[in-house]
């Protein structure tokens, strides 16, 4: 046996692929490649940066480990047995807001600040609604007195769109942050989303999305089978609207809706699906499950899905400019760079 374990440990660990290779702290990431089994029962070391990464399965050709929760964006390299493998990047998420409650997507103004909801359970009265994370970093409140703050959505001039599922009404919030009824009656108004001749979309998780025209008349839109938390809207290119909503089955839809209203099946069998966005290219982004691993989806034709980004607890994932991303779970906001532009109706 001594002269095999010689010629294994002369091997040196490779990296050929890790999928994928972005991740929140604590997410699962899949490494591809040669020599990462053990060697006499001892476990290869993989560092990420200068952070040991606690390693879940190792065999010759794969190994899964888990993003240490201090981990910042770096190369990630295998180490067996006084050898060492090639170098590879991992970009991993920055946080940057906590202390809040997130149901659906944050939302990002022509300015670049950030809002995010501190949603409370239903029926909470929290103290604060929605916070902007300003282009300095700093959280600041925004506006109070929204129950149960839930979608978020922008226009050209700065205004806020919030959906109260409590009260089913959605409010417009200036810049200043001043709050106005914009749309009453929605049911439990959720997900929302503006197309690109300004209506905006909202979905009542109880089975109807509803379009606002701008001159506020309301109209049914869809119907779908309705959510046991939320719907989550986004437009395409083409103005397609996609719509998820996590059911009690464990195998659920992302739907397409088109300008008439018709509604197709767009992907199926996501665990839990949430928050949506779609990039430039026409490719959907879904926080969700595929095959048991948790993160968000890339959906680039309606057969083909794959993990774009692994980490647990996501619900919301919006692109913001200049090929960075965030994604929320439902206390925290990240910030990822993830060099892939996003689709911006408006």
């Amino acid at each position: 046996m001594t002269p095999l374990i010689k010629s294994e440990a002369s091997h040196a660990p490779r990296i050929d692929e890790i999928v994928p290779d972005t991740a929140l702290p604590g997410g699962e990431i899949e490494v591809r490649g040669s020599n990462l089994g053990p060697i006499s029962y001892r476990r290869p070391v993989a560092m990420v940066g200068d952070l040991a990464a606690p390693i879940l399965l190792s065999r010759g050709k794969r190994m899964v480990l888990r993003v240490p929760e201090e981990a910042e964006s770096g190369m990630l390299r295998i180490l067996q047995n006084g050898a060492q493998s090639n170098a590879v990047g991992v970009k991993v998420g920055s946080m940057i807001a906590n202390g809040v409650h997130v149901v659906a997507n944050p939302a990002v103004d022509r300015e670049g600040n950030i809002y995010v909801t501190l949603s409370g359970s239903r029926g909470q009265e929290t103290p604060v609604s929605v916070f902007r994370v300003e282009r300095d970093g700093e959280m600041r409140p925004f506006v109070s007195g929204i129950m149960n703050a839930t979608g978020l959505a922008t226009d050209d001039e700065g205004n806020v769109y919030v959906s109260s599922r409590q009260e089913g009404t959605v409010y417009r919030v200036t810049p200043a942050g001043a709050a106005s009824v914009y749309a009453e009656g929605m049911g439990i108004a959720t997900g929302i989303a503006f197309d690109a001749e300004g209506n905006l979309y909202v979905g009542d998780r109880s089975g109807t999305i509803f379009k606002i025209a701008p001159d506020r008349q309301i109209f049914v839109f869809a119907t779908l089978e309705p959510s046991v938390a939320a719907y989550h809207l986004a437009f395409g290119i083409d103005g397609t609207l996609f719509v998820s909503g996590p059911t009690t089955s464990s195998y659920d839809n992302v739907y397409a809706i088109d300008r008439d209203g018709a509604t197709t099946v767009f992907y199926r069998g996501l665990g839990r699906p949430q928050g949506l966005a779609v990039d430039i290219a026409g490719s959907v982004y879904v926080a969700a499950s595929l095959g048991g691993r948790r993160g968000i989806v890339r959906i680039t034709q309606p057969n083909e899905a794959q993990l774009a980004v692994a980490g647990s607890g996501m619900v919301g994932f919006t692109f913001i400019p200049g090929g960075n991303a965030l994604v929320a779970t439902s206390n925290a906001v990240y910030h990822l760079a993830l060099g892939i532009e996003g689709w911006r109706v408006l």
